[in-house]
């Protein structure tokens, strides 16, 4: 075991390099030479050419009869893990207040998927993206809720009459605001209900927070003390991102219960 911390801590020191990662994902993208790696990257020739070998010696590239390098199938796999520690190395500071800790592991290990988002801070910013999303769906529209904030209710409403599928998950523990059932009768929530528009389950306890669509969503992680917050979420509509959000959803979808609309809480 020993040998082998060694060994993957050599690998960290080989990364350990702006310009051996630029060189490790410029071969990603196509095979090339030291020069023309080093005029793409407007640095010495001797010094590109060090890095190559280095990365060489690693087993992260090799040499192609043509004199071309290529990543190895090993320095692919590695290519495919920095987005990971990209993603929390430009949001340690969210990371110090904020938790994955109801995520399962399968999730966790693919969070790089995350990495190109945008990082949306204020509760008044997050409900207008939150309602755009909403207004940019034209087929469905999917959330895993703690909360169930009262000014979104319409325009959720209004874009499900246009047809738009609603599929949610509400923990059992889910405040909801005064008036909620009052507005959601005058909007004929429980019709659309019937009509197959909307369906919804409920989970044992909620943390992180989901919203999308068919192209776009938002992901909210909890505080370090489990509770969810609703103040500060990473959107995108990078299709990685998105892909992330919709497995973690009908992950969620499928492991929850019955929606029991007795145990929701005024």
């Amino acid at each position: 075991m020993a040998d082998l911390i060694d060994k993957t801590a050599n690998y960290v020191l080989d990364l350990a390099s702006p310009q051996r990662l630029n060189i490790l994902f410029k071969l990603l993208s196509k095979d090339s030479t030291p020069t023309e790696i080093a005029k793409e990257l407007e640095s010495t020739k001797q010094e590109v050419h060090r890095n190559f070998i280095r990365l060489e010696e690693s087993g992260l590239i090799e040499k192609k009869n043509n004199g071309k390098y290529s990543t190895t199938t090993f320095g692919e796999t590695v290519c495919t893990q920095v987005p990971t520690i990209v993603f929390f190395s430009q949001n340690r500071k969210y990371f110090e207040e904020h938790t994955f800790i109801d995520i399962p592991y399968k999730f966790k290990i693919r969070c790089g998927q995350l990495a190109v988002s945008q990082h949306v801070k204020g509760i008044s910013k997050v409900l207008e993206q939150w309602k755009t999303i909403y207004k940019n769906s034209r087929e469905y529209i999917y959330e895993i809720l703690s909360e169930a904030p009262l000014d979104l209710i319409e325009p959720l409403v209004k874009q499900i009459k246009k047809g738009i599928k609603f599929q949610y998950i509400f923990s059992e523990s889910t405040v909801v605001p005064k008036g909620r059932k009052d507005l959601l009768k005058k909007l004929g929530f429980s019709n659309l209900i019937e009509k197959g528009l909307i369906e919804r389950k409920m989970a044992k306890n909620v943390q992180t927070v989901i919203v999308l669509n068919e192209k776009e969503a938002c992901v909210l992680f909890p505080k370090n003390d489990g509770e969810s917050d609703l103040t500060e979420m990473f959107y995108s509509d990078d299709p990685m991102f998105h892909e992330w959000c919709l497995d973690y959803f009908r992950f969620c979808w499928y492991g929850s219960d019955e929606f029991i609309e007795s145990k929701l809480k005024e």
